[in-house]
């Protein structure tokens, strides 16, 4: 009897074979974070794309609209109106660009208001079937329409709130008829802080900073039975310093870091069942042999990106497969340098830098401001400095400002 206790003792412990299952992890996921409507990210204006796409902790101009709305109550014009075309994919095609259209008016002493419009023309697409058939063309766009309205709390501090519709249609009726445009609504919170002008040994300064929130709003569809995208949702913070060398000369420097507030992709694998052999727990890729799939797209490290937009906001500061040291490679950071002289003519540059992991975005930056009465000019060029190819590489920018009641507004 004892031996034959022995004997089953040996054969279920000793050596095993039986059913299991097993997660695998894929091999080709990418952990870059993807949103609906990426178009809202792009720097429309040419001062901005010159100090390396920069511009919430910037000194106002007409363009703050999309960087932080709050500057406009610290604008010394009393209003403006601003027009900037930047072309897209310049080395492949001549009919994509990006048009931004900017309105805004500082009510009075302590608050304004901006309206602007953004227009992403994707250009023509003909669609053809045969050499026989007639072509059939389609233009996808991409367009978003703001309104903000900031005020000042106090002499040197002011936040802002807009609202955002933004409509994306890129459906193609003859590929897909159950595609439709997608709509969705967002909203920005920003402030601004602009000290008041300090004497140093031999200059005077005066040091800027900026906080924003931007495209917070719910998560949308391209069609039906699509999956939710969600808005680039994009914390923006920044700081800078103005050294104000005598009256006609002044350079300012300015750093800004962003992070996008969408949830970070997992790490996902697929769950085999698989066949165990031998003493040892656990897979041996060598010993074990692989079943039926069980269930695709498990979850192997991260958090699940399924979850409504407010939520994902704050999980996108905690989620990423790789912890900490991920978390951190998911930020993007930004220097510039501007010299202005006389308000009249301005230099700049700038360099802005993504981790090879989350985009490999990495170049340098130009540009020059010129300014006649209530006209202004701005021009930037970008030249990338990653391997992976810049949309925006060797493209020229142009901005064009008109300014009106140059010094209504004194601003220490």
């Amino acid at each position: 009897m004892k031996n034959r206790i022995l004997l089953l003792f040996t054969l279920v412990f000793g050596h095993q074979i039986y059913a299991q299952t097993v997660v695998l992890p894929n091999t080709n996921d990418s952990r870059v974070i993807t949103t609906g409507m990426p178009f809202l990210l792009i720097a429309p204006e040419a001062r901005g794309a010159a100090m390396g796409d920069m511009g919430v902790a910037t000194s106002v101009d007409a363009f703050s609209q999309n960087w932080n709305p709050s500057k406009y109550a610290f604008s010394e014009n009393k209003q403006g109106f601003s027009l900037s075309y930047t072309p897209y994919l310049t080395k492949l095609v001549n009919d994509i660009s990006l048009a931004y259209l900017t309105y805004y008016n500082r009510i009075d002493e302590r608050s304004g208001f901006a309206v602007s419009l953004k227009y992403f023309g994707l250009g023509e697409i003909e669609l053809v079937q045969d050499e026989n058939s007639t072509p059939l063309v389609v233009k996808p766009n991409e367009i978003s329409l703001d309104g903000s309205y900031s005020l000042k709390l106090s002499e040197q501090f002011a936040m802002s709130v807009a609202m955002r519709y933004s409509r994306s249609d890129l459906k193609i009726d003859a590929i897909d008829a159950d595609a439709t445009a997608a709509n969705s609504f967002g909203v920005d919170i920003a402030g601004y802080y602009q000290s008041e002008e300090q004497a140093y040994a031999s200059f005077n300064g005066r040091t800027r900073l900026g906080f924003a929130i931007q495209n917070i709003g719910p998560t949308f569809k391209y069609d039906d039975g699509g999956q939710e995208n969600f808005q680039p949702t994009n914390l923006r913070l920044g700081g800078g310093f103005d050294f104000i060398l005598d009256d006609f000369n002044k350079v300012s420097i300015t750093a800004e870091v962003t992070k996008l507030l969408v949830p970070t992709p997992p790490v996902y694998g697929t769950e085999f069942n698989y066949t165990e052999s031998g003493a040892n727990p656990g897979f041996q890729s060598d010993e074990d042999t692989l079943g039926a799939v069980v269930t695709p797209n498990v979850i192997v490290e991260g958090k699940d990106p399924n979850v409504g937009f407010f939520k994902g906001m704050f999980q996108s500061f905690g989620d990423a497969p790789g912890g900490f040291k991920e978390e951190i490679k998911e930020f993007t950071y930004a220097v510039g340098a501007e010299y202005m002289y006389q308000d009249s003519f301005g230099f700049r540059a700038g360099y802005f830098n993504e981790s090879d992991e989350k985009g490999a975005r990495q170049f340098f930056a130009i540009g020059a401001g010129f300014k006649y009465n209530v006209i202004g000019l701005d021009l930037s060029y970008l030249f990338s400095a990653s391997k992976v190819q810049n949309p925006l590489e060797n493209t020229l920018r142009f901005s064009l400002t008109f300014n009106f009641g140059p010094g209504t507004y004194r601003e220490y």
